[in-house]
C-alpha cells in the first residue's frame, strides 16, 4: 500500500508536536523551566509545520473525501467535525498560552497550559484517527483542489 506523502508527513508533525508537549509537561513538573520553554516552542513549531503543510495541500492539491462504506460516512463526518472543532480550539488556546508565556504572565499561563495541552493531545489523537480512516483503513475518495473547486482551474 502506498501512503500519500503530504498527509503522512503532516500527520507525523502532529504526533511530534504532541510528544514535545508531553515532554514539556514532564520538564516543568521537574522545575526545568528553560528546557520546558525550548521543548514547548519545538512543539509549537511542529504544530505550525503541520498547519502549513495542511493548508498548502488543501489549497493546491485539495482535500480527500472519505472513501469508506457509505453506511459509516455519517459517523466519519461527525468525528471529523469534532476533530476540526478540537483543532481550532487547540490552535487558539495554543497561541494564547504561548503569548502568555512570552509576556511572562506565568500565573495565567500555568492555569491555561494544562487545559491547552489536554485539548492538543485529543486533537493529535483524533487527527491520527482521521488520517488512518482516510488513507490506511479505507482508500481515500476523490481529491479536489480548492482552487479548482472555486475558480475552475
Amino acid at each position: 500500500m502506498m501512503l500519500p506523502i503530504l498527509p503522512t508527513i503532516s500527520t507525523a508533525f502532529i504526533v511530534i508536536s504532541a510528544i514535545f508537549i508531553a515532554i514539556g509537561w514532564v520538564l516543568i513538573a521537574k522545575g526545568n523551566v528553560v528546557a520546558h520553554k525550548r521543548v514547548m516552542i519545538a512543539g509549537a513549531v511542529s504544530a505550525l509545520t503541520f498547519f502549513i503543510i495542511y493548508l498548502s495541500r488543501t489549497i493546491f492539491v485539495g482535500n480527500t473525501s472519505f472513501g469508506g462504506p457509505d453506511d459509516i460516512k455519517i459517523y466519519y463526518t461527525l468525528f471529523l467535525i469534532f476533530h476540526i472543532i478540537l483543532a481550532t480550539t487547540g490552535g487558539v488556546f495554543g497561541i494564547v498560552t504561548l503569548v502568555l508565556a512570552f509576556k511572562r504572565n506565568i500565573t495565567k499561563h500555568r492555569k491555561l497550559g494544562p487545559i491547552t495541552s489536554v485539548i492538543w493531545f485529543f486533537t493529535a489523537i483524533t487527527g491520527v484517527a482521521v488520517y488512518l480512516l482516510l488513507y490506511v483503513i479505507y482508500s481515500g475518495g476523490e481529491t479536489t483542489s480548492m482552487l479548482k473547486a472555486i475558480l475552475g482551474i
